[in-house]
């Protein structure tokens, strides 16, 4: 039987432990990060490539505050811990953890992960903390956005149809 999701959600140190136990199995940490408030098929594209660069994927999910300073009052919709338990729930996401700075700088620092994604719509160079991994010898993709695919869409859409943006 497959573990439950939220054994997949772990605080900083518990990650920090579970990722020292797969580098000494010599496996590749892949980190990601992002809202994921409402998830659709442009986010499962890119988070099933962002799995193939690795062994291990390591998800950073924003707070509610972070989502919130990043995007307005009026996200997050979904709260984080039900949006890290959907995230958890994929399985080419090995752990989610949450951070509450706008960038997940500090948290790359303790997660050193191997590589580093973003969607397309993010040039390397402008990736939160690429200074750290190609440091450390690691590689800073940017993987192809999947066209036609946006949460700021379909929340906007959601808001047409519902009246709510009367």
């Amino acid at each position: 039987m497959p573990a439950s999701p939220k054994t997949k959600i772990l605080s900083r140190t518990a990650l920090q432990r579970r990722l020292a136990a797969a580098r000494r199995q010599g496996k590749r940490i892949v980190f990601t990060n992002g809202c994921f408030d409402l998830l659709h098929p442009g986010h499962i594209r890119y988070l099933r490539a962002a799995k193939g660069l690795g062994d291990v994927l390591v998800l950073g999910l924003n707070s509610d505050a972070s989502v919130r300073r990043l995007k307005g009052l009026t996200r997050p919709l979904v709260p984080q811990a039900d949006r890290a338990e959907v995230m958890a729930a994929l399985e080419m996401v090995d752990y989610v953890t949450l951070f509450s700075e706008d960038t997940p700088y500090a948290l790359i620092k303790v997660v050193r992960p191997d590589v580093l994604v973003k969607g397309g719509d993010w040039t390397p160079a402008r990736i939160a903390g690429a200074d750290l991994v190609k440091a450390n010898g690691g590689k800073v993709r940017s993987l192809k956005f999947a066209k036609g695919y946006s949460t700021t869409r379909l929340v906007e859409r959601i808001r047409r149809l519902s009246g709510a943006g009367r």
